[in-house]
């Protein structure tokens, strides 16, 4: 049996309504789960960057990619390798907060995570994230004690290192 790894794909795709969906459910009817997905606007007017997490095995990825290919509304489909690029997430974080104690261990944390306090409450903390999937799944983890209250993140996008660009003229 072929081993399930996680995969990056960056694609390029007309900043226009219904993409998005149409890349989902092509991913729906396929039976695969997407474990993150960002869109945003790309250096181009009228194009979206799109990079989407996807777990599974070589061939699977592959024909994910011809699929992704096929579909109208998108320019250019790029298999991303980690040895290649750079990702970032972000992620927002509540926990509570309810003594001087918690408080000021939860800013230490924050400290050396290069991490922001974005909210005070009288009972919570909320902070803000930038890194890696791994770097932000630490800090977390040393939020649990704490008591998490919410989580939102972003899922991760990614570009390649140095000269190469995922374009559409390339």
């Amino acid at each position: 049996m072929a081993q399930e790894h996680n995969h990056i794909i960056s694609t390029i795709v007309e900043h226009k309504p219904g993409v998005l969906y149409n890349v989902s459910n092509l991913f729906r009817c396929r039976g695969f789960n997407i474990d993150s997905i960002s869109v945003g606007p790309a250096e181009e007017v009228g194009l979206a960057r799109m990079t989407i997490m996807v777990r599974g095995d070589d061939r699977t990825i592959e024909q994910v990619v011809k699929q992704l290919n096929k579909l109208i509304d998108v320019i250019k489909v790029t298999r991303l390798y980690p040895e290649n690029i750079v990702t970032r997430e972000l992620a927002i974080i509540k926990v509570n907060a309810l003594n001087t104690k918690s408080r000021s261990d939860i800013i230490n944390y924050v400290d050396i995570f290069r991490a922001r306090v974005v909210d005070v409450s009288s009972e919570s903390l909320m902070m803000e994230i930038t890194g890696t999937s791994d770097k932000i799944d630490a800090f977390i983890s040393l939020m649990r004690p704490f008591g998490v209250k919410e989580v939102a993140r972003t899922g991760i996008t990614a570009l390649s290192r140095g000269a190469k660009s995922v374009k559409i003229d390339e």
